[in-house]
């Protein structure tokens, strides 16, 4: 077997591995959800408020021993026109006066393009896409939701120079009951607080539910040819990190009641999570609105406010990007949001590495070329002994076409003359293929790494390619790629089947195709990889000529 038929072999393994990964992206086996809500006991019934709001969570009256809980069901949307906006550093929110809701969560430091500067909106409504944060309370009394209407002191919050906290607070009082519900921000993070102060002034207790959600129209998870996992994804300490798309959480609500865990919404480079306090329990659900809408979120215990008392409700709200060192301080698991795959043992330690080339170079382009040498530096031994077997190959091929032609008609004279004289030659004929299926897992793990890393989004390298997240926009860099594959296939003999022999030579042309619509920093890492295994070949190729 000659170099040229392995790497067609290895090249539709990648490819095979890379559709079989997305579909079980896709069609994964469905999660077992457990059903048991004993650990949180609701003995009310709904208000007239409650009932007639159906996407909030309703209480209804059990049918068995296990008390229930209705998730929401959406039916109306925010007054844009009456809102707060509050920024920081790093987030600009419009929070609506209308149930204290985010309308929208902008990223400062993350431009929706680099055509197009504006601070990418990551929750908002755009055009018949929506992806919203909706919090309030419920239970025994009229208790304000994300449909009640609040006030608030000022229109505009800023963090000022010297300032670490910002505080926006909405107020409600209705029967007795004063509320404030509280969003915080802190200089530099992506993290937000919310906190209810309830305070009861009636004559009587009150029962009182908190509850936080995220509503998120359906999306497609392809960008293109490239797969990047875009929905629900939930977390406890007995599963960390399952990942739930439209169609799981169809078939099979999210409904478990859970200890020290959360619940969210991921996409390409960004995760939102809805945090409750650590080591509280809470009721976590789903809920499909109509074909094309979801919510995903978490009620926590029932909690008796006595008259003349006043409690503290909290919970937080992640929304941001994928940088692991932030994700796995806020919540455990979270990190697991970067999404590596099934090869993530082997993806996080070149994510590292990758990393701290870059603190080096301070440019994301030349720490993927040098982690290719270093890769390449590697596996030498191997990538040394494919290539000895490969030269060894080309050097009998004379000899291997005339067997062809001697033993055309006679295919098993063809295959003993052919290991006889493998072995007259001492050639292992699996010993090209071998080395290079070892590092086809690198390889794969690698893509994924590239493809996750937020840090690379919109990064430049250098001349035309200013942003390696995206398509090369002069298509240079798939051009290099298919001249590379050219010049290695011509450092080996061709196919001995003519068949296979054409095959080979539109191989390169298919793949230049297939990778011009790639991210423009796995193109550089494949043609870095490409020059690296020519030279490597050429040099070893020569020593053996030469002796």
């Amino acid at each position: 077997m000659d170099k040229i038929q392995s790497f067609l072999l290895i090249t539709l393994m990648f490819l095979g591995l890379l559709i079989w990964q997305a579909w079980q992206n896709d069609y994964p086996e469905r999660p077992k959800i457990s059903t048991d809500s004993s650990q949180i006991e609701i003995i009310t019934s709904p208000t007239d408020q409650v009932a007639q709001e159906k996407d909030v969570p309703e209480l209804i009256p059990p049918t068995s021993a296990h008390k229930a809980i209705q998730p929401p069901f959406e039916t109306d949307h925010a007054d844009d026109n009456n809102q707060v906006v509050a920024e920081t550093d790093t987030l600009k929110l419009a929070i609506g006066k209308k149930g204290a809701s985010l309308n929208s969560v902008l990223l400062k430091e993350y431009p929706i393009t680099l055509d197009e500067p504006d601070p990418l909106l990551f929750l908002g409504t755009r055009g018949q896409k929506q992806f919203l944060y909706q919090g309030g309370l419920f239970g025994e009394s009229e208790l304000p939701t994300h449909h009640s209407n609040f006030e608030a002191p000022s229109s505009f919050y800023h963090l000022q120079g010297g300032e670490n906290e910002l505080s926006v607070p909405f107020r409600w009082q209705g029967k007795g009951l004063d509320i404030t519900k509280t969003f915080r921000l802190t200089r530099g993070s992506y993290l937000i607080d919310v906190e209810y102060r309830i305070r009861n002034q009636s004559v009587g207790a009150v029962k009182v539910h908190h509850y936080e959600q995220f509503k998120r129209t359906k999306e497609s998870s392809y960008n293109g040819l490239v797969y990047t996992f875009t929905g629900a994804i939930f977390s406890t300490p007995e599963s960390r990190f399952r990942k739930f798309d439209f169609d799981d959480l169809e078939e099979r609500p999210i409904d478990q009641t859970a200890l020290d865990s959360w619940i969210g919404n991921m996409q390409h480079y960004f995760v939102a999570a809805l945090i409750p306090p650590r080591n509280s329990s809470a009721r976590y659900y789903s809920k499909i609105l109509d074909p094309m809408t979801y919510t995903v979120g978490y009620v926590s215990p029932g909690t008796t406010v006595e008259p003349g008392a006043s409690i503290t409700l909290t919970g937080q709200i992640f929304a941001g990007p994928k940088k692991q060192d932030i994700l796995k301080e806020i919540a455990p698991g979270l990190d697991l949001s970067v999404d590596y795959g099934m090869l993530w043992f082997l993806a996080k330690p070149l994510f590292i590495t990758l990393r701290s080339i870059y603190s080096v170079t301070n440019n994301w382009g030349f720490a993927i070329v040098l982690l290719t040498i270093l890769i390449k530096l590697i596996f030498y031994p191997l990538s040394a002994a494919g290539y000895k077997s490969m030269a060894k190959l080309r050097k009998v091929h004379p000899k291997m076409i005339a067997l062809k032609e001697r033993f055309s008609d006679d295919k098993a004279q063809l295959n003993q003359a052919m290991m006889k004289l493998y072995k007259e030659e001492k050639i292992n004929p699996l010993g090209g293929c071998f080395p290079i299926l070892i590092q086809i897992p690198v390889f794969i793990a690698l893509y994924w790494v590239l493809l996750e890393t937020v840090e690379i989004r919109q990064a430049p390298f250098i001349f035309w390619i200013t942003d390696l997240s995206s398509k090369d926009p002069f298509f240079v860099l798939p051009l290099l790629m298919g001249i590379s594959m050219w010049f290695q296939q011509k450092l080996n003999p061709a196919p001995v089947d003519p068949v296979q022999a054409k095959v080979m030579q539109f191989l390169p042309i298919i793949f230049t195709g297939f990778f011009a619509f790639f991210p423009s920093g796995l193109v550089l890492y494949w043609v870095a990889n490409n020059v690296l295994s020519i030279i490597q070949q050429w040099r070893i190729t020569s020593q053996l000529e030469d002796k």
